[in-house]
């Protein structure tokens, strides 16, 4: 039995933050939020990778959180990216997320410095203990140029204040290697859409999740399948939205599910620098699979 209690189980939508030229359009990330919820999403993660956190001004950024944090008042659990290759600003920014109501932190590994597995784990426990609330550790190093390898994983999960891992590295070996080393004191998380069945499997408590943006009820109906005995309904549901799951990253995250959210009405299909609007030919792929799904006409 795990020592420390799960933040959320399920699917969790990395949402995205709907912009304009002129600043975040709070009133659609609103009604988004509120769509989200209702549509009955086991939890939400703001201002993450997929939220352009990296592209947000240090105001915004505690301006979204503090907005997202009342609109959901307490209905699921929310969840702050807080992330930062600089170890002070993550260690103030997740303070400040504690402070207006997140329930735990999505911090990512630092990128373009990096760091040895040493690094890594005197930066997540610096964090730990400055933050009130559990952090969730996310590993992406196609996009940071660091891994964290799964003695690391075992190390860190010693800390009481660290309570998950968002697993995006996409090695599903090192993954089962995490598993049998500190699954059973970490809540694992997919952070791929085409693995959350397989992590499942394995013990994991659920998916961070893309697609559940555009499709927040069937992204949680999914792994509520799996968790109730029907795992041949879960896999079918994965296989069947691996196509749109295939597109939604196409382009690097989040361009696509931009493109996609605006085509369903869910603001402007607006990006900041370096990102860039969806390609044509990529965009026709996207559009005519959400046809199929009926999500447009």
């Amino acid at each position: 039995m795990k020592g420390k209690n799960p933040v959320f189980r399920g699917a969790a939508t990395a949402l995205i933050t709907p912009l304009t030229r002129e600043g975040v359009d709070y009133e659609t990330f609103g009604r988004l939020i509120d769509w989200q919820i209702e549509e009955g999403i086991d939890a939400l993660v703001i201002a993450g990778t997929t939220g352009e956190g990296s592209t947000l001004t240090d105001e915004e950024h505690r301006a979204v959180l503090r907005f997202a944090a009342g609109r959901a008042a307490g209905r699921v659990p929310m969840i702050a990216g807080t992330g930062s290759n600089d170890t002070d600003y993550a260690v103030d920014l997740s303070r400040f997320a504690c402070g207006v109501g997140y329930d735990a932190l999505l911090v990512v590994t630092p990128y373009y410095n990096k760091a040895t597995q040493k690094g890594l784990i005197r930066m997540y426990e610096t964090i730990a203990d400055a933050a009130t609330k559990p952090l969730i550790l996310y590993n992406v190093p196609s996009r940071t140029g660091v891994n964290i390898e799964p003695a690391t994983y075992r190390a860190l999960s010693e800390h009481p204040g660290i309570a998950g891992v968002k697993e995006a590295n996409g090695n599903l070996s090192k993954i089962v290697e995490t598993f049998a080393l500190a699954g059973d004191r970490l809540d694992i998380y997919s952070g791929n859409d085409d693995q959350a069945v397989p992590i499942l499997a394995m013990g994991g408590e659920g998916v961070i999740s893309v697609l559940s943006n555009v499709l927040p009820r069937q992204t949680s109906l999914m792994c509520r399948k799996f968790f109730e005995g029907d795992l041949r309904g879960s896999m079918a549901m994965q296989k069947k939205y691996l196509p749109l799951i295939n597109a939604l990253f196409s382009e690097v995250n989040p361009i696509p599910v931009k493109a996609a959210m605006a085509r369903l009405g869910w603001g402007e299909n607006f990006l900041r620098l370096p990102l860039t609007p969806m390609e044509e030919a990529h965009e026709k792929i996207l559009f005519d699979l959400m046809a199929g799904e009926g999500l447009i006409g």
